[in-house]
């Protein structure tokens, strides 16, 4: 977000570095959010937008879709509103691609899931 974040290791920033993120965040892009009510991206989507956040599914397979209530877009570059953040719910070998969209579209955070690791994604973003 605004500077350089407190930690480089990219599993240990500070709760308070974390409760600034989410605080400054309104609007979330999800890239490999699912229809499919079984599965993790869609709980984390609902439970985003019960905290009420803005979450814009992005999913190349679902695209034309909705999912709560949202339109799915194939890519980041498709979403034509301002995104604050990237939550990706994807493969670590594919975070490459998807952060460097991220940085295309001014996204500020880039949010990897517990066992989504990915040292050259993190610098990209940083």
């Amino acid at each position: 977000m605004d500077g350089t974040p407190p930690s480089v290791e990219h599993d240990n920033y500070s709760d308070a570095y974390i409760r600034k993120i989410l605080h400054e965040v309104k609007t979330i892009a999800m890239v490999g959010a699912s229809t499919n009510w079984n599965r993790p991206s869609f709980f984390a989507m609902k439970y985003l937008q019960h905290k009420g956040y803005r979450v814009i599914p992005v999913n190349p397979v679902a695209h034309g879709q909705a999912i709560l209530g949202e339109p799915v877009f194939k890519s980041l570059a498709d979403i034509q509103d301002k995104v604050d953040m990237v939550d990706m719910f994807r493969k670590s070998e594919e975070c490459v691609v998807y952060a460097e969209e991220a940085v295309r579209i001014g996204a500020k955070v880039l949010w990897l899931q517990l066992g989504v690791w990915n040292d050259e994604a993190a610098r990209i973003a940083e």
